[in-house]
């Protein structure tokens, strides 16, 4: 993973993470792998995509999630998103719910989150790769400083924008970055869409509509969500 990876607007912020010991340790984890034939997901030309599709200058909201879908053909490098033609997971098929009962957009027939990225809105895990198979599997290994840098990026810009922190990660994530509480931004916080804990607070915290309505007020538009 090279720095000339990295978009243009997100180099300023990423460069010296990646120059310095988390870029080096996410090297020797991403070499290693493709040593020994692991598969790792998403591919690694997908590994930044979230940062590909929605410039730094162009971020309304933050949707952050934990870690990439760990099985064949899911992971994309946005968050929650599988390709077309790739059966929507369970964790997505619940956002999908809470969308049509925060919205009243009915569930899409794919799982593309494309459209979201392009508006805005940043789909990005803590981790931005996984072990086939392994939910989890590369927390700790570095990420967390990179996805860190990425947050603090926003957060550091004058223009408001809505952080949606769905699980224990995502919150942690956020706690690291103070700024993103200092006052003009706006934070959703809530349990992960995961099955194992949609009921616990995810379902009924309306993310969708209450982004829209802080993004007005702020003069930012609302996103189109329909997919």
């Amino acid at each position: 993973m090279n720095i000339g990876d990295i978009p243009e607007s997100w180099q300023a912020p990423l460069e010296p993470v990646l120059n310095g010991a988390a870029g080096a340790a996410l090297r020797a984890l991403l070499e290693g792998a493709a040593r020994r034939g692991e598969t790792i997901y998403p591919p690694q030309n997908a590994l930044l995509r979230a940062l590909e599709l929605t410039p730094l200058d162009q971020v309304k909201a933050v949707i952050l999630g934990q870690d990439p879908y760990h099985g064949p053909g899911q992971a994309m490098g946005l968050a929650f998103s599988v390709p077309r033609g790739v059966r929507p997971p369970p964790s997505l098929k619940n956002i999908f719910k809470e969308l049509q009962a925060d919205r009243g957009i009915a569930p899409p027939a794919h799982g593309d989150l494309t459209a979201w990225a392009r508006q805005g809105v940043l789909l990005l895990n803590t981790s931005l790769s996984v072990a086939a198979g392994a939910a989890g599997s590369h927390a700790g290994k570095g990420w967390e400083a990179v996805t860190g840098a990425v947050l603090g990026a926003v957060a550091a810009r004058e223009a408001p924008a809505m952080f949606i922190l769905w699980g224990n990660h995502a919150d942690a994530a956020a706690a690291r970055v103070p700024s993103i509480a200092a006052g003009q931004h706006g934070v959703i916080r809530s349990a992960h869409p995961s099955p194992l804990s949609a009921q616990r607070g995810f379902f009924g915290s309306r993310p969708f509509g209450r982004t829209d309505a802080f993004l007005e007020k702020a003069g930012r538009g609302a996103v189109d969500w329909r997919l």
